[in-house]
């Protein structure tokens, strides 16, 4: 699988403090910004930022993923999960993040949650 760059949702308590730590951090403006969520598309090193206000949940994990650049790429890696005997949760066509998507969900050992996604559309 040739992955685009990962994926790192984490919980914040505050969304505005959150912003501008990681718009220094990573010297860049958020991509998207909607109530009580926030995305930065990082060039170096390739990542997908996203913050979700959670108050009281502030610096945990809320799910980890790799965003691929096609469908097509999201059906193969359900096809290869599958195989690998890992129970997989798919959502195609489905409105995530502000966004229309294809994705399949895994969980890892311990509960930890990873998507494999594209993004079809802006929603």
């Amino acid at each position: 699988m040739v992955m685009s760059r990962m994926q790192l949702a984490l919980n914040v308590d505050d969304l505005d403090t959150a912003i501008e730590f990681y718009s220094k951090l990573f010297n860049t403006t958020p991509a998207k910004r909607k109530p009580g969520y926030a995305n930065f598309a990082v060039v170096e090193p390739p990542l997908k930022l996203v913050l979700l206000e959670n108050p009281g949940q502030g610096g945990t994990i809320n799910h980890l993923g790799v965003e691929v650049d096609s469908s097509d790429k999201v059906h193969a890696e359900i096809a290869r999960l599958t195989e690998e005997q890992l129970f997989t949760e798919e959502e195609i066509g489905t409105t995530c993040c502000f966004a229309q998507q294809d994705k399949v969900w895994v969980t890892g050992p311990a509960g930890e949650r990873w998507e494999v996604y594209t993004v079809l559309a802006d929603a």
